[in-house]
């Protein structure tokens, strides 16, 4: 299992959270050369699957950071094969890795770590094994600037979603006994704005919506 590769271009498995945003900047500090973004993306939803990101806040992220927005489209059944079909397309432009912000579910990196085998990608997982709550921390003093778009009621107040995700915030998740890296799905975060972004990206939340046991504050581009 690779954390990082140093020298070799690769693509992200990029969800926009805040994971995924800090195991690319430390890639790229360790001196490997981003050429793509990579994001599942749920035709069914119009959002990306998981953060539920639309397309055109997608498009305000690709010209920020500088590297093409590859959106994997897929309703589900074929999300694995999906998703291969991506990573050998990125091979065949010159990438040679792609990297994870997956942290210690053995699960997460299985998976991932197949889906690069079996194109013949390094996979990279700068995170792993880390201390969740440093990690978090971590992106934070980065000056990434998460926001949590998703929370779910079962472990979290609804009213999480739509909210900044600070340390205040983390401490917040602590006392309440959930996980303040979200790892187990407790939050997802969209990121905005950090060291990976030329300019910030212009988003509006809106007021959390119930979907099941989720509160979800949708984003959307903020109008001039």
């Amino acid at each position: 299992m690779n954390k990082v590769l140093p020298g070799l271009p690769f693509v992200a498995s990029y969800s926009g959270g805040k994971d995924s945003v800090l195991a690319i900047h430390r890639a790229l500090q360790s001196g490997m050369k981003l050429r793509a973004l990579l994001i599942t993306y749920n035709v069914d939803r119009g959002r990306s699957w998981f953060h539920g990101i639309p397309a055109e806040v997608l498009a305000e992220v690709e010209r920020s950071v500088g590297v093409p927005v590859r959106l994997i489209r897929t309703t589900g059944p074929e999300y694995a094969a999906a998703f291969e079909a991506a990573l050998a397309e990125e091979k065949a432009r010159g990438a040679a890795a792609c990297v994870f912000g997956d942290i210690d579910i053995q699960g997460h990196l299985d998976w991932c770590s197949d889906r690069c085998r079996a194109v013949g990608l390094e996979a990279c997982f700068p995170l792993w094994q880390e201390e969740r709550l440093a990690l978090a921390k971590e992106c934070l003093a980065s000056g990434f600037k998460p926001i949590v778009t998703v929370a779910d009621t079962r472990r979290l107040p609804a009213d999480f979603a739509g909210r900044p995700l600070t340390e205040e915030l983390l401490a917040e998740m602590e006392k309440l006994g959930a996980d303040p890296c979200g790892e187990n799905g407790e939050y997802h975060t969209f990121v905005p704005e950090g060291p990976l972004f030329a300019r910030p990206i212009p988003v509006a939340v809106g007021p959390a919506q119930l979907a099941d046991s989720y509160a979800v504050a949708p984003l959307a581009l903020q109008k001039a």
